[in-house]
């Protein structure tokens, strides 16, 4: 990080001569002690004979007197510190950022260097970075967590449409203060005979003929003070149309909104609030769940498990094996029926998800069994590996021989040695890094590593875009 200053930048005293006549040397070291953190006096071997601390810093700066003071910096700052002493004599030089080596973190420390003309003597004015650099690390992981949970507010804004759009049953929702339709899935637009998207802003009460709006306005109302109520019959505009009109209340924002469900007598929907919300629910879950049938076969599943899976459809999964998917086939679901005919229910079975195009994603299992005529197992299926690529935690914790001993079945002893020694190595590579700011250089020698095996490392284990310290 180089700050360049020139002489048009500046606006000097115009009797600079009478300013500091009074001044001493120790007046002007004060104002010295002003501008940075650390001086060094530099000679014209450029060795380091004497150093002013304005801080705690003595015994560590005490440490680079009677060495060249390229000698005390890591590898990247030396061209810098070449230039600055090249530069000395030039009042237009810039201020230079260079990385101090330590026997903990790389001390970053902004300098310029003064030369006078008469003298043989060079002072470099240092300015501490410490507390900058640890404000852009909380703000890059800041930034990144900020990233993560936009990325997955898209999604689950994409899902939720998804699910609205493909709901076979007409459905809407509406402004409760002023009657007008805010969404519409597609099945309303078709009943309605309307183009798709054309419903948006039309008031409600204009959906529906002329004799049914008091009747529907007086449901309304109803429904407005009472969480209890049946659904209306209402004569739809412009058709010889009769439907079961079924309101429930939700508050978005401080506003309240009404979600409208029409019984066309063409379509299934639930018959009464606490089934549609649990079938809301269901569908719009950010978690995959699947029920099937005792030979296994999937007989329903929500978008999230599509998804997962790589499925274009749910109708493509139905009727398909669930085998196909979770483990390896034939031991992860018989461990599992197993366990629920034991106790009708299983949590945090961890497994993993093989998707259409052959790719494994870790997961989590809980299952419950619906004890009736046929049974049924209906399996929430949550995804654990986004959990391995968040930033690294400081008090992140080895596995544990129990959480490696689970792998036993799904894994070979051959794929467990190999998975936790990367784990380790990974793991050991990233505590690095945050113990030394993500410097690598020095995360490389606490490691005992050269910093070509550690660049060699970091792309192996997909950490190579960690930033890279000036």
């Amino acid at each position: 990080m180089d700050i360049h200053t020139t002489g048009s930048e500046r606006i000097a005293f115009s009797d600079s001569e009478t300013m500091f006549a009074g001044f001493t040397t120790q007046d002007f070291i004060e104002l010295a002690y002003c501008a940075g953190d650390f001086m060094l006096a530099i000679d014209e071997s450029n060795i380091i004979r004497d150093v002013a601390i304005n801080g705690k810093d003595y015994q560590l700066a005490n440490q680079w007197i009677g060495k060249k003071w390229a000698e005390t910096v890591t590898v990247e700052s030396v061209a810098k510190i070449e230039q600055m002493l090249a530069e000395g004599e030039n009042r237009n030089t810039a201020w230079r950022q260079v990385n101090h080596r330590s026997d903990g973190d790389d001390i970053p420390i902004q300098y310029r260097a003064i030369k006078p003309k008469n003298g043989s003597w060079t002072i470099a004015v240092g300015r501490d970075l410490r507390a900058i650099s640890m404000l852009q690390q909380k703000l890059l992981k800041t930034q990144q967590s900020m990233e993560r949970d936009y990325l997955n507010l898209r999604q689950t804004e994409t899902r939720y449409r998804l699910l609205f759009d493909n709901i076979s049953y007409p459905v809407m929702i509406v402004d409760a203060a002023n009657l007008q339709l805010q969404q519409a899935n597609r099945s309303l637009h078709g009943l309605m005979k309307a183009v798709p998207g054309s419903l948006d802003g039309t008031k409600l009460t204009q959906l529906v003929h002329a004799d049914s709006r008091d009747r529907l306005l007086a449901h309304i109302g109803a429904a407005s003070v009472s969480n209890s109520f049946e659904p209306v019959e209402v004569r739809l505009a412009r058709q010889d149309v009769s439907v079961r009109l079924a309101m429930s209340a939700f508050r978005q924002s401080g506003k309240q909104f009404w979600l409208i469900n029409l019984d066309d007598g063409e379509h299934n929907i639930p018959s009464n609030p606490s089934d549609r919300y649990i079938l809301d629910a269901v569908e719009k879950m950010p978690d995959a769940f699947v029920l099937t049938n005792d030979n296994q076969e999937i007989v329903v599943a929500n978008r999230a498990f599509a998804e997962l899976v790589q499925a274009g459809s749910l109708e493509q999964l139905i009727g398909v094996s669930l085998n196909r998917f979770i483990g390896r086939p034939n031991i992860d679901l018989n461990l599992l029926r197993k366990q629920l005919k034991d106790y009708q229910n299983v949590r945090n079975f961890s497994s993993v998800v093989n998707d259409l195009g052959g790719s494994e994603e870790p997961v989590e299992i809980s299952a419950i069994m619906i004890e009736r005529d046929e049974p049924l197992f209906g399996y929430s299926v949550r995804t654990i590996g986004r959990r391995e690529r968040d930033l690294p935690n400081a008090n992140t914790e080895l596995r544990s021989v129990d959480q490696l001993t689970e792998l036993v079945g799904r894994k070979t002893l051959k794929e467990i040695v190999r998975e936790s020694t990367d784990l380790i190595e990974r793991m050991c590579i990233e505590a690095a890094l945050i113990h030394t700011s993500d410097n690598r250089a020095s995360a490389a020698e606490i490691l005992g590593l050269s910093r070509q095996s550690l660049y060699s490392k970091l792309h192996r284990h997909g950490l190579g875009n960690l930033p890279e310290k000036d």
